[in-house]
């Protein structure tokens, strides 16, 4: 077992309002990363969970007050923030040891402001105007008085990472059951715990209608994908890799589904000549070492000027080297595990083509084995890459681990073409000495979000998306909860 006590129930499947294991009592370890060791066991989910989870998600759209009943939603969203809050230290408990999560980042994206934009859609729903007077037009002469009313989507299919799982749940079943919809939640494998965890505070905590928000946790994509092709979903709401965001765009395009998506990045960090390179150059070393390096946003690209090219690399490696791994237990680590053997050796394949590539380890560079209890873990060691330019594929592929490529430019026109030379688009940042330098540079880099000068972006209020073939649509702000809206036109005579 972990070296962390968990005090919470098992993992339990949500369908129709009652919490069961899986239609054939199969099961599917859930392990620590940080020590390869089994923590629990999740219902591995059949195709008759799946269907029996839609079945309900449309029953009760179409039957019960969800949709229509504003007070209703409010009520028990707010019933399950209060859940959230109040079991919150378990939660993170449990965080740390199914997600190999460090401590710290449970003031962010690991539970506070996941739990915090709870709050935040709850608030704007109370205040939200579903319906807008376009007043008194005359279209081809008649006299006609129009409203625009924006209704819910529908059954919402949300399927979720691993990497920030209660972020990126609550990012999508928030918005979606304050708009009216109803949801059936599909966490990935390598963390179902935490999913399941929200659907039992529901089922235990809140007045929610039996089917109104459903999880299943199947380990097979082909039962997952039941959700991107029923004719009963009416959206799929999806966070991950961009080749699973193209499947399951092809899986929604014979019913023509409503999709969004949130896909991979390959982000930009430029450092501009007329402020500290060093010191920039160290700040983005530690922020690729938070949570392993497995955040899509994390700036993983870092472009430095050509004159000052050894100097950041130096200040990078000696940044990630001081940092290490540590146990994410341990209130002071910053890098824990990637979340797999899987992950592990996919990360561990990039460092070997880094090398075929020509590309130089100015730190790190393997595979890292420890003693004791963490030595069945799966631990990279922080790495800094250098020798390589923009068309290495180390700068063109996600990797989703520790690892940083640092990539020189010659002038601010030079680093916005590297910036933009990717296929993705998700975010970026900008360092430099004057504001307004910066600024427009950041204006010229096509992305969703960037960072200037140490701003930072991630909060509930504010949208997150992508361009290019980093994703369709926006989560969280006014937008993402527009997102699970849809726009009817009302004309009468005036």
């Amino acid at each position: 077992m972990s070296r962390l006590t968990i005090t919470l129930p098992p993992a339990q499947q949500l369908v129709d309002g009652k919490l069961t294991g899986s239609t054939d009592g199969a099961t599917y370890p859930i392990l620590d990363p940080a020590t390869g060791q089994e923590i629990g066991v999740a219902p591995d989910s059949t195709g008759a969970d799946v269907e029996a989870a839609i079945a309900a998600a449309r029953r009760a759209f179409d039957e019960s007050e969800w949709a229509s009943d504003r007070d209703l939603r409010l009520r028990c969203l707010r019933q399950l923030h209060a859940a959230l809050l109040e079991e919150a230290e378990e939660f993170k408990t449990l965080t740390t040891a199914e997600v190999g999560m460090p401590g710290f980042m449970m003031m962010a994206a690991g539970f506070d402001v996941p739990v915090e934009g709870l709050r935040w859609v709850t608030d704007l729903l109370e205040s939200y105007e579903f319906e807008t007077d376009l007043g008194e037009a005359q279209p081809m002469g008649i006299p006609t008085r129009r409203t625009v009313r924006r209704e819910p989507v529908g059954v919402v299919a949300a399927i979720s990472p691993w990497n920030v799982p209660t972020q990126i749940n609550l990012a999508k079943i928030g918005p979606a059951l304050a708009a009216g919809c109803t949801v059936v939640l599909k966490p990935a494998p390598d963390t179902p715990w935490v999913a399941a965890e929200l659907g039992r505070l529901v089922a235990e905590k809140t007045d929610m209608p039996a089917g109104v928000f459903n999880v299943v946790m199947p380990r097979s994509n082909e039962v997952a994908a039941r959700l991107t092709s029923d004719p009963r979903v009416d959206m799929v709401s999806f966070t991950g890799s961009t080749n699973t965001g193209r499947a399951i765009m092809a899986a929604a395009a014979p019913t023509l589904k409503k999709v969004f998506l949130e896909l991979g990045g390959k982000s930009a960090a430029i450092v501009l000549d007329d402020t500290d390179v060093a010191a920039a150059a160290g700040g983005t070393a530690f922020t690729v070492c938070i949570h392993a390096g497995q955040g899509c946003a994390l700036t993983t690209r870092l472009v430095v000027p050509r004159e000052k090219y050894d100097e950041a690399v130096q200040a990078a490696a000696e940044t990630m080297a001081a940092i290490g791994t540590a146990d994410p237990a341990d209130p002071s680590a910053i890098c824990g595990p990637v979340i797999s053997q899987v992950q592990r050796d996919r990360v561990e394949a990039y460092l070997r083509l880094a090398e075929e590539e020509g590309g130089t380890f100015a730190t790190g560079g393997t595979v890292q084995v420890k003693d004791g209890e963490l030595a069945g873990g799966y631990w990279i060691e922080p790495t800094v890459i250098a020798g390589l330019d923009n068309t290495s594929r180390l700068a063109q592929e996600e990797i989703f681990g520790p690892v940083l490529v640092v990539i020189p430019h010659d002038g601010d026109d030079d680093a916005v073409r590297i910036a933009n030379d990717s296929e993705f688009g998700l975010s970026g940042s900008v360092t430099g000495g004057d504001l307004e330098r910066a600024t427009a540079v950041a204006n010229r880099i096509r992305t969703g979000t960037v960072a200037v000068n140490g701003g930072v972006w991630f909060s509930p209020d504010a949208p997150f998306g992508g361009y290019k073939q980093s994703g369709l649509g926006r989560e969280m702000g006014v937008a993402g909860f527009e997102e699970y809206l849809e726009v009817k036109t009302l004309a009468f005579p005036a």
